[in-house]
């Protein structure tokens, strides 16, 4: 897996092992963000995520060196952390991430942006909405309203020049094939 650099872009995610749920319930989405905020909010900026019943997606940008050296480690407590807890309240054993959530270092502004409107767009792509705006487990919504949330919408807004060109991006997925 390649190591965190600092001061760069990753897209982070993950599923659940097998056929399981991830968040089988609304209060394990809003639990799984407070471990986030916790454990991993504290060394990067975050621009999107999207939380689906059996995967994520995150966007971050990594802080100083010593932030980006922790942060595996960050992530894998994270995980430990929610998988405990999840465990105990549904009486189950084992894994429930696969191992080794994978990572991707964002190289270009187009990627970004891409990979911004990619992450919103899943709950459309797997049928759970019709619009980005419909999935109340995204960043979407907060970057819109750009109060009271974890995400750098500030940064967000800028790679789409304003708030209007952000929510005209988002009337249509973009081109999602990605140079990995």
């Amino acid at each position: 897996m390649i190591p965190f650099e600092a001061h760069r872009f990753y897209h982070i995610y993950n599923r659940a092992n097998g056929s399981e749920i991830l968040f089988k319930e609304e209060r394990n989405f809003y639990f799984f963000m407070q471990k986030y905020k916790q454990h991993i909010h504290p060394q990067v900026s975050t621009l999107a995520y999207c939380l689906m019943p059996n995967h994520f997606h995150l966007l971050i940008s990594t802080g100083d060196h010593k932030q980006a050296q922790g942060l595996s480690k960050s992530f894998s407590n994270m995980f430990s952390a929610y998988t405990q807890s999840y465990n105990k309240v549904y009486k189950r054993t084992g894994s429930l991430f696969q191992k080794n959530f994978k990572r991707k270092r964002v190289d270009s502004e187009l990627y970004l942006k891409k990979l911004i409107n990619y992450i919103h767009f899943n709950p459309v792509i797997h049928g759970f909405t019709n619009a980005p705006g419909q999935w109340k487990y995204s960043s979407y919504n907060a970057i819109l309203k750009q109060h009271n949330t974890a995400i750098n919408c500030a940064l967000v807004i800028e790679l789409f020049d304003d708030i209007n060109n952000f929510r005209y991006m988002h009337q249509h997925p973009m081109d999602f094939s990605f140079d990995y």
